[in-house]
C-alpha cells in the first residue's frame, strides 16, 4: 500500500521535475519519487547529434572551467545557442519544450545529467550516489534519510562524474588517488571513492550548500537558537572575543558559525579560510573581505596549499578577524592560538560533541595544546543534532575561565531534550570582566547593550528580517550609529 506524504514540482535550467515523497508498505524506508521528462528514440538521437555540434561550435578553455564567473557566462551561451539550434531542428516544437531540451543538452554538457534536477531540491541536505546497482539516497530536511526512484547507468557514469567535477576545481581522482574532497562550483562539497576503496562500487557524496544562507534569524525562527543566546554572541563578536563553534557532523556548525559572521563590524578587515568555499558574508563585509581556499597538491605532487599555510599568510595580512572553516590538525590549532594571542579575533569551527570532549581533543594528544594557549579562548558554542526528532540546536555555551589550576569553563546556556527548551546556567563572568577591562563598561551598561541588541533582534524577528543582506545592513547602521536603529524601532 502506498502513502502519499508530499508533492511537489523543481525547475533547474528550464527542465522541470515532479517530486512524490511516498510511504510504501514494501520498503523499510520513505520513498523520493522524482519523474523528469523522457525521450523519444528520435529525439535522443537528435540530441546527440546536437551535443557533438556544440562542442565544437563552443570550445572550452581550462579557464573557463574553473572560473565560476566564466562556466556561468559559457552555459548562459551555451543555453540560448541550444534554444535557437532547436527552433530550427525541430520547428514545431513549442517554446517551452525547447527550453527543457536546451537544459537537457546543458545539464548533459556542463553538469550531471539528470542529477541537476535532483540538486536543484532546496528541501534536500545531501545526494549520495552509492554505486550504479542502487537507487540513490537523499537526506531530506523534513524527512530524513530517503530512497529514491533514480539510479545511475553505470560505475563509469559514476566516475566519469566524480573525474568532471574534480577537473573544475584542480582535484583528481584516480586509481591511484581514489579518494576526493572537492566542491561544484555552486558550493556544495563533494566526496567521491573509486571501487575497489569503496567495496560496493564507486560513490559521490554531494552536501548542499544553502542557497540562502542561514541567517541568526532564521536560526531563532526554527528554533535552533535563542534571541538571548544570540544577543550574548552578538556582544562577544562586537567586542572581538575568540568564539569556537562545535558539534558533530552535520549538526549545523558551519551555518551557525557562518551566521555569527554576519554580525561583525563593516569597517574591519575580515579574511576567511576553508578547505571548502561555504563562508558567504553580506554585501557590507565584501569591501575589506579576503576569502581564502586551500589547494590540493596537483598530479605531479607540487603546489598543495594547505589550510596551515593560509593561517600563517593570513597573519601577515593585518586583518582585524579571521574565519577558519574547520580546525583538524595540530599545527593548524597551535597556528591558530597564536592569531588569538596577538590581537586577532578568530571564529572557528571543531569535531566535538561536547565542551568537556573539546577540551579533551585540545588539550590530549595529539593536539596537545598549553593549558596557557587555550585560555586565548573565550567561548564555545556546541551545536547538537537530534536524530530521532530530525532537528538542530545550540546544546550549551559555555566560556573559558582563566585560571591558574586545570583549564576550567562555565556553562552559561544549556538545551534541555525534556520540554525543547534553553536554560541560563551561570551569569558570565569573564567576558563581563574582560568587557570592564577594556572598556569600561560596567555590569548594568552590559546589561542594558544585551537588552538593546534583544530588542533589535525582536524587531528583525517580527518584520521577517532574515535575508543575510537585511541583516548585513542592519548592522552597518547599527554600529554606524546604535541609537539611531533603537530609535527606528521603536518608532
Amino acid at each position: 500500500m502506498r502513502e502519499e506524504l508530499e508533492r511537489y514540482k523543481l525547475t533547474a535550467d528550464g527542465v522541470v521535475g515532479e517530486v512524490v515523497i511516498f510511504n510504501d508498505d514494501n520498503e523499510n524506508v520513505q520513498i523520493y519519487d522524482l519523474t523528469i521528462p523522457e525521450l523519444e528514440v528520435g529525439t535522443s538521437a537528435l540530441m546527440e547529434e546536437m551535443r557533438e555540434e556544440m562542442a565544437k561550435e563552443i570550445p572550452i578553455s581550462v579557464e573557463e572551467i574553473t572560473d565560476p564567473r566564466k562556466i556561468n557566462a559559457l552555459k548562459g551561451k551555451f543555453y540560448e545557442k541550444a534554444k535557437d539550434k532547436l527552433k530550427e531542428k525541430l520547428p514545431t516544437v513549442n517554446n517551452e519544450e525547447r527550453a527543457v531540451l536546451a537544459g537537457m543538452l546543458l545539464h548533459d554538457m556542463y553538469g550531471l545529467g539528470w542529477v541537476e534536477v535532483i540538486l536543484a531540491d532546496d528541501f534536500l541536505e545531501e545526494i549520495a550516489i552509492n554505486n550504479s546497482s542502487t537507487p540513490l539516497a537523499v537526506y531530506h530536511k523534513k524527512y530524513g534519510w530517503l530512497k529514491t526512484t533514480k539510479k545511475l547507468d553505470s560505475e563509469q557514469e559514476i566516475y566519469n562524474f566524480a573525474s568532471q567535477i574534480g577537473r573544475k576545481v584542480n582535484r583528481e581522482i584516480t586509481t591511484l588517488n581514489p579518494l576526493m574532497d572537492a566542491h561544484l562550483l555552486s558550493g556544495d562539497r563533494v566526496a567521491a571513492s573509486l571501487f575497489p576503496v569503496s567495496t560496493f562500487g564507486n560513490t559521490i557524496t554531494i552536501r548542499k550548500f544553502a542557497r540562502s544562507p542561514w541567517t541568526i534569524i532564521s536560526l531563532i525562527e526554527n528554533g535552533t537558537t535563542t534571541k538571548e543566546i544570540v544577543a550574548f554572541l552578538w556582544l562577544c563578536i562586537q567586542y572581538e572575543m575568540n568564539i569556537m563553534v562545535v558539534g558533530g557532523t552535520a549538526s549545523g556548525k558551519t551555518s551557525f558559525m557562518n551566521a555569527l559572521a554576519a554580525l561583525m563590524p563593516p569597517f574591519q578587515r575580515v579574511l576567511s579560510i576553508e578547505d571548502t568555499r561555504e563562508i558567504t558574508l553580506p554585501e557590507p563585509l565584501h569591501w575589506n573581505w579576503i576569502p581564502m581556499s586551500s589547494r590540493a597538491k596537483n598530479p605531479e605532487g607540487q603546489g598543495e596549499v594547505s589550510m596551515l599555510d593560509l593561517m600563517v599568510a593570513s597573519l601577515r595580512m593585518r586583518p582585524d578577524r579571521i574565519i577558519v572553516g574547520e580546525v583538524r590538525r595540530r599545527e593548524q590549532a597551535e597556528t591558530m592560538f597564536e592569531a588569538m594571542h596577538t590581537g586577532h579575533s578568530v571564529v572557528t569551527t571543531m569535531h566535538a560533541d561536547t565542551v568537556e570532549q573539546i577540551k579533551r581533543r585540545l588539550m590530549e594528544p595529539p593536539m596537545s595544546i598549553p593549558k596557557n594557549e587555550l585560555q586565548g579562548l573565550h567561548l564555545i558554542v556546541v551545536q547538537f543534532r537530534d536524530r530521532r526528532r530530525n532537528i538542530r540546536r545550540t546544546l550549551e555555551v559555555a566560556e573559558i575561565l582563566v585560571s591558574s589550576e586545570d583549564l576550567e569553563t562555565s556553562t552559561l546556556f544549556r538545551w534541555r531534550p525534556r520540554g525543547d527548551s534553553v536554560e541560563k546556567v551561570d551569569q558570565s563572568s569573564r567576558v563581563f570582566e574582560d568587557l570592564n577591562l577594556h572598556t569600561g563598561m560596567t555590569i548594568d551598561e552590559i546589561q542594558a547593550d544585551l537588552k538593546d541588541k534583544e530588542r533589535i533582534i525582536q524587531w528583525m524577528i517580527d518584520n521577517k528580517k532574515k535575508d543575510i543582506e537585511e541583516i548585513g545592513k542592519i548592522m552597518e547602521q547599527y554600529y554606524k550609529n546604535p541609537k539611531l536603529v533603537l530609535d527606528r524601532i521603536e518608532g
